[in-house]
């Protein structure tokens, strides 16, 4: 079987911009800095910031990655947030170029990265079919013979002659993903965006990547849903900080994967995603029991309290109301559960410069295992810091659980029932 992709010696840098100071800048402060820039390059030395901390550092999103894909695979590719997932499909994409290595594909690639890539929000879903399908290399007379049936598969006949720009999330990914995989590509890659369509509509998803692999054609799939990973293909690679950790089977790959994640230490500081505009920092993400005490495991029938601790800039000070959002993840990163305090009525006021809070849940109803723990502070809808995977909590089986040996594939919750006779 000949090769339908190879990657030699692939790396990725980018360059980040560090901000010297606070949210807020005093023009002084601008110029100031400006005219010592000016007198740094005058000297020939570099620009640094305070402290002597360059202005801009690289980051290597991929370094040395080599593989070869042979036609028909379907190769999943996991890895943590921020292993190089997307940047390597990107690569492969063409959407931005390597900083070294060499790409060899054969054939044309379609690609699924982002929600309604490709996509002119001005354009009607019909005109958007023609125009996605003419970037992807095809033909007129190719988008005709296939027009119907990528309309019917997104099940958007009601609004075809809609501009895009008025659809919901739901209906652009169902078009953007029907375009791609039915334009016949020899190589088709998709990003988690999947994650966007209701629960059926992935599987109608996973149901067409697996009948374009049959056929003969290349899938590459990148996902946090190790099931939806499983179920779809049979070769995967494990990215770590931008190399390759292992490669193989699926069955190998994604259970090297899961060891790994086991024995992860999570906390804020060895967090791989953190975003937000500024203004408050978490510091410090915890599990608690009901009296407060900080436990690293809890049985799934007793109390538990989610905690944090955070700072904040003098602008969200004395007695300004944020919103606190947990989220519990399982350990393949699906979202089990999210609260926000504004759901429940509750205001989380900020006394001084500090914020403490805890969420109180009457019980952790999972089966037997890790969760994941991730936090966000909201002030009027602007996120200002949000943390994803700072901590972890291991669920162990309650007093009255009956599903302590349950495969997980059976579903994560741990719900008291009873069967009855009925009349």
């Amino acid at each position: 079987m000949s090769v339908a992709i190879r990657v030699e010696g692939l790396s990725k840098r980018y360059v980040l911009r560090h901000q010297r100071h606070g949210r807020y800048t005093a023009l002084r402060d601008v110029l100031a800095e400006g005219a010592k820039n000016l007198g740094r390059r005058l000297l020939g030395r570099a620009g640094r910031g305070a402290g002597g901390a360059p202005d801009r550092e690289p980051f290597w999103a991929l370094r040395d990655v080599s593989f070869e894909v042979e036609e028909g695979t379907r190769l999943g590719i996991i890895g943590r947030n921020g292993a190089g997932k997307s940047t390597l499909l990107k690569l492969l994409s063409r959407v931005t170029e390597p900083t070294a290595g060499r790409i060899t594909l054969r054939g044309r690639v379609s690609s699924l990265l982002e929600v309604g890539t490709g996509f002119h929000p001005e354009l009607t879903g019909r005109e958007n079919i023609y125009l996605n399908g003419s970037i992807l290399g095809m033909r007129l007379a190719e988008i005709r013979r296939k027009f119907d049936e990528i309309v019917a598969f997104a099940e958007v006949e009601r609004f075809l002659d809609t501009p895009v720009k008025r659809y919901s999330s739901g209906m652009y990914v169902r078009l953007a993903f029907s375009v791609a995989a039915h334009l016949e590509p020899e190589i088709l890659v998709v990003d988690e965006v999947l994650a966007v369509g209701d629960a059926q509509f992935q599987k109608k998803c996973l149901g067409k990547m697996e009948e374009v692999g049959r056929g003969g054609r290349t899938v590459l799939f990148v996902s946090h849903n190790m099931d939806a990973v499983l179920s779809l293909c049979n070769q995967g690679i494990l990215l770590k900080e931008g190399s390759i950790a292992r490669m193989g089977s699926i069955a190998e790959v994604v259970g090297d994967y899961r060891r790994r994640v086991a024995e992860l230490n999570y906390s804020v500081e060895t967090c791989l995603a953190r975003g937000g505009s500024g203004g408050a920092r978490v510091l410090r993400v915890w599990v608690a029991d009901a009296q407060g005490a900080a436990v690293s495991a809890v049985t799934s029938d007793q109390p538990v309290m989610l905690c944090l601790e955070a700072e904040v800039e003098e602008v969200h000070a004395g007695g300004k109301a944020l919103d606190v959002g947990f989220g519990v993840d399982d350990a393949d990163g699906r979202r089990l559960f999210t609260t926000v305090s504004s759901w429940n009525d509750e205001t989380v006021a900020i006394t001084g410069h500090s914020l403490r809070v805890g969420c109180l849940l009457d019980r952790l109803p999972l089966v037997p295992g890790r969760y994941l723990i991730s936090v966000s502070l909201v002030f009027q809808n602007d996120t200002l810091d949000s943390i994803v995977h700072c901590g972890a909590v291991d669920v162990l089986p309650g007093g009255g659980a009956i599903h302590a040996n349950r495969a997980r594939d059976h579903g994560d919750l741990d719900l008291p029932c009873r069967f009855r006779m009925l009349a």
